[in-house]
């Protein structure tokens, strides 16, 4: 009788599970690169829609990132103003990764040059 008779079949099965878990892994990194990407980019506008509305005072600023970060999918964690700039942390409204994302806008710092 030959001993190795069926041994393909477990390879192939180890081979098909040790890929199943490298492509699983893959996308959970995909998951998370993306969803720290969409906190990044509401925490951007979210924090440049503070800026802009910084003369209505921080309740109507933080009010208008709230809006921009929300049409962005995520919630804003954090928005305080101090004068012109302000200062706004968000994080994804949804999926198993919550990164939070903290962005700063005002105006340009005077040329020292």
């Amino acid at each position: 009788m030959n001993r190795d008779r069926g041994s393909a079949t477990v390879w192939a099965a180890l081979v098909a599970t040790v890929l199943g878990a490298v492509f699983g892994g893959v996308l959970l990194l995909g998951q998370a690169v993306v969803a720290r990407h969409r906190a990044a980019a509401a925490a951007d506008l979210a924090a440049l829609a503070a800026a802009v509305t910084w003369t209505h005072g921080p309740q109507e600023a933080c009010t208008a990132a709230r809006r921009v970060a929300r049409a962005q999918r995520a919630t804003l964690t954090a928005c305080t103003l101090h004068g012109e700039v302000a200062d706004v942390t968000a994080r994804p409204a949804t999926g198993p990764f919550a990164p939070k994302m903290s962005a700063r806008a005002g105006p340009p710092l005077p040329d020292t040059g």
